[in-house]
């Protein structure tokens, strides 16, 4: 492995009734803006708990509703203003994934002269960041847990990936009942991107991980043992408490430790959606498979290994490239059992948007740690995923 500083600021309050956390992270006559996403805290009583609990405290409270599945930088302005207009100390997001994204680019767009899309573009660095916590209530991309933001502008169909040490979270309260509500398809949606978040940090070409590799085979062994027992019992909160937890340690930079993943499936899928406006989750059920048997060559062992040690495939009398492709296959079943998308043609989408798709994961820059990301490569992993 190579050395590594391992460091998570954040303040994870855990369990069931860990809103009562927020009686020593907010002051009375605070200026909080509270974040949060369509409505469903709403419907399912999280929004009336969380504000029953800031009037107790009595804080000021300043709201910004509406943030997208896919959140727009249009929406992170939106909060910016009331940042700056308000003079607002701390950022309160309520909700998954989204909406902690988020609010990551509020928190550091509040405090430049400069648009918010000059961060996720790189024109400025972020230096400095506004106070913010998370309420967790879907279990999906670890954001409460790190430094990492997804941002699409919808002006320039362009979807980035940012990060700032910065912005991790000052606090997050993760309670499982919180999410027992979430429907079935943004479940397995979830349930998807925490694997994927897993396989992804998995494939790297480093030596001597045993640790982590454990921990990473040993989060995918559990989500395939209780995945189909969540969606089987939805209101189940140790269900639910499992996946969250999971959901949380997938990327919170344990499975970093000595290692650095490789991303190139979010990469493709981010150009994907930032087109066609798909759930990122759906969008990777149907590319990681592809991604995994266009580049089985590269390194045949490795993923036999993750076959065995994550599906528990047989190894007698088959090579290393028959034991991964099985490992692979089995992967794409289990997700579309939950009842994930198999297909980019599931969501109506064909080769005729290839050219602009390629050209936005060719524009990235985030380094491929297992193997270089090529024009042709992706362009393969499309065709296949029709």
């Amino acid at each position: 492995m190579r050395p590594f500083l391992f460091h998570n600021p954040v303040k994870l309050y855990f369990g069931q009734g860990s809103l009562r956390a927020l009686n020593k992270m907010l002051q009375p006559q605070q200026k909080v803006l509270v974040v949060y996403g369509g409505g469903s805290i709403k419907r399912n009583g999280v929004y009336d708990e969380v504000m029953g609990k800031l009037r107790e405290l009595q804080v000021e409270v300043f709201e910004l509703s509406g943030v997208e599945p896919n959140p727009r930088v249009e929406t992170a302005r939106q909060g910016i203003t009331i940042c700056k207009k308000e003079n607002i100390a701390l950022i309160l997001a309520v909700g998954g994934g989204s909406v902690i994204d988020c609010v990551k680019l509020i928190a550091a767009g509040a405090l430049i002269e400069e648009d918010a899309w000059a961060i996720p573009t790189q024109k400025v660095k972020v230096k400095d960041a506004l106070p913010f916590g998370v309420i967790v209530t879907l279990a999906s991309t670890g954001s409460e847990m790190n430094n990492n933001s997804v941002i699409t502008n919808s002006e320039t169909n362009e979807k980035l990936d940012w990060a700032s040490g910065y912005v991790f979270p000052q606090f997050a309260i993760a309670d499982p009942r919180y999410t027992v509500t979430v429907p079935k398809d943004h479940t397995v949606y979830g349930m998807v991107d925490i694997m994927s978040h897993c396989i992804e940090q998995y494939f790297h070409n480093e030596t001597n991980t045993a640790i982590i590799d454990a921990f990473a085979t040993g989060i995918l062994r559990t989500m395939i043992e209780v995945a189909p027992k969540l969606v089987a019992e939805p209101e189940n909160v140790v269900y639910r408490e499992t996946v969250l937890h999971a959901s949380t340690m997938a990327l919170n930079g344990l499975l970093t430790m000595g290692v650095y993943g490789d991303w190139g499936s979010h990469m493709v899928e981010h150009a994907v959606s930032a087109i066609y406006d798909i759930p990122h989750a759906g969008g990777l059920a149907i590319l990681q498979p592809h991604w995994m048997r266009h580049f089985v060559d590269v390194n045949p062992a490795r993923f036999a290994k993750f076959a065995v040690d994550v599906f528990a495939v047989e190894q007698e009398a088959k090579t290393l490239e028959e034991i991964a492709y099985e490992g692979i296959d089995r992967l794409s079943a289990f997700w579309q059992s939950l009842g994930a998308p198999s297909r980019l043609a599931d969501y109506g989408i064909d080769a005729s948007r290839f050219d602009d798709i390629i050209s936005h994961v060719m524009a990235e820059d985030t380094p491929s740690a297992f193997v270089d990301l090529q024009a042709s490569d992706v362009r393969a992993i499309l065709e296949k995923s029709l």
